[in-house]
C-alpha cells in the first residue's frame, strides 16, 4: 500500500479508541423519524441518541426492520427528522444550504451493501472513484490530479495501478467493495457511514474488507458507523456498540462490556443467538431462545417494547417504559458509560 498518502491525516489512531469521550464529531439526540399519514403511521426511529467520537467506530447492530438504515439516512442527510437534533462538528447539517451544504456532505459519506449493485457497470473502476469530483471540482482541478490521486486511492485499498481501468465485472466482490471503499474516501470524509458492507461477501472476503477499514482509520483518522447484524463482526470492528428494537437504541456503552456483559435481555439474546467456534473446551454458554414474533413497528407495545417477548417480563414491563440504568457508573467518570433501558437488568 501506497506509504504517503495525501491529505488529511490528523487526529491518527491506532487500533481501537480509548474508553474516555470528549467532543464528540457526530452528535445525534432525541431523534425520531416516522413515515405514513394519519392514524397508520410506522415510526422508524423513535427517540434515539447516539455520538461518535474522532476517529472512533460505533457499531450499530439489531435485526432487520428495526430502523437502522433509516437513522443512517438521518445522519446522512437524505432523511430529516421529525423530531430530535443531528450535530455534527457543533453544526446542524439540516440548517446549512448552497455552498454551506455542499461542503459539508463531502465530509461524510457512505459504503453500500452490495457491491454489486452499487457500483456502476458501465464506468471503470478510475471513473468511478472518481465520480464526486464532477459534483466538489475544486479539490482536484486538473485531470493530471485527478489521474495521480485514483491510483493512490486504488493502492490506499489494496488494489494494483492497472485495476484503474478495469470494469466492475472483472473484479470480485471483495475488490468491488475495496472500490466503493476507495470512492467514499475520495472526498476525505471525516465519517463514512457503513451499512452491511460485508453481508454479501464470502467469510474470508470479509475479514479482508474489515481489515482495510481498520487499517484505513487508523492512518486517516476518519470515523465510521458501522451497521451490521453480523455480531463478530462488529465486535471486531468496533470501540462501541449500539443495540437497537423497534426503532429505539435499548443498550450503549464499549463494545467489550456489551458482550461480554450485556445488560437488556435482547442484547444478552442476540449473543446466544450469535454462532462461535470455540475450539478451547469449555462447556457452551447459555441458550436463550425467544418466542414469538416481533411486534409489528406499527403498533409497537406499550412500555418495554421488547416484553412481548422476553422471559423476565412482568406486569410492570407493561405499564411504564423502562428506566436507564448503567452498570459501573461510578467507577471511572471518564470512562463511556453502558446503559440500557430495562426493569430488570441483567447481573452480567
Amino acid at each position: 500500500m501506497a506509504e504517503n498518502v495525501p491529505g488529511k491525516v490528523s487526529g491518527k489512531v491506532s487500533g481501537k479508541v480509548s474508553g474516555s469521550f470528549g467532543t464528540p464529531l457526530l452528535d445525534v439526540r432525541g431523534v425520531t423519524k416516522s413515515f405514513g399519514h394519519g392514524r397508520r403511521r410506522l415510526t422508524a426511529v423513535d427517540g434515539v441518541d447516539l455520538r461518535v467520537g474522532h476517529g472512533e467506530t460505533l457499531g450499530l447492530v439489531g435485526e432487520s426492520g428495526c430502523g437502522k438504515s433509516t437513522l443512517a439516512r438521518v445522519v446522512l442527510g437524505l432523511e430529516r427528522p421529525d423530531a430530535g437534533t443531528v450535530r455534527f462538528d457543533g453544526t446542524d447539517p439540516f440548517t446549512l444550504k448552497g455552498r454551506e451544504l455542499l461542503a459539508w456532505r463531502r465530509r461524510v459519506q457512505m459504503v453500500f451493501q452490495d457491491p454489486f449493485a452499487s457500483l456502476n457497470a458501465r464506468m471503470s473502476a478510475a471513473d468511478l472513484i472518481g465520480e464526486p469530483w464532477r459534483t466538489h471540482r475544486d479539490i482536484l482541478p486538473t485531470a493530471r490530479e485527478r489521474e495521480r490521486r485514483v491510483l493512490e486511492l486504488l493502492s490506499l485499498v489494496g488494489l494494483r495501478e492497472s485495476d484503474a481501468h478495469r470494469y466492475p465485472n472483472e473484479f470480485s466482490g471483495g475488490q468491488r467493495q475495496r472500490i466503493g471503499i476507495a470512492r467514499a474516501l475520495a472526498l476525505e470524509p471525516d465519517l463514512i457511514v457503513c451499512d452491511e458492507p460485508v453481508s454479501a461477501l464470502d467469510l474470508s472476503v470479509q475479514a479482508q474488507v474489515l481489515n482495510v477499514l481498520s487499517e484505513l482509520r487508523t492512518r486517516l483518522g476518519v470515523s465510521y458507523v458501522f451497521i451490521s447484524h453480523d455480531l463478530s463482526v462488529v465486535r471486531y470492528i468496533s470501540d462501541r456498540v449500539a443495540v437497537m428494537y423497534l426503532g429505539k437504541v435499548i443498550e450503549h456503552g464499549r463494545a467489550d462490556d456489551v458482550f461480554d456483559r450485556p445488560l437488556h435481555p435482547y442484547t444478552a439474546a442476540l449473543m446466544s443467538a450469535a454462532p462461535r467456534l470455540d475450539v478451547s473446551g469449555a462447556p457452551p454458554g447459555e441458550e436463550i431462545a425467544l418466542y414469538g414474533e416481533i411486534p409489528s413497528p406499527y403498533g409497537i407495545p406499550s412500555g418495554c417494547r421488547f416484553r412481548t417477548r422476553c422471559w423476565k417480563s412482568e406486569p410492570r414491563c407493561a405499564a411504564t417504559a423502562p428506566p436507564a440504568v448503567a452498570r459501573d457508573a461510578t467507577a471511572d467518570p471518564g470512562r463511556e458509560p453502558h446503559e440500557g433501558l430495562c426493569h430488570f437488568p441483567l447481573d452480567g
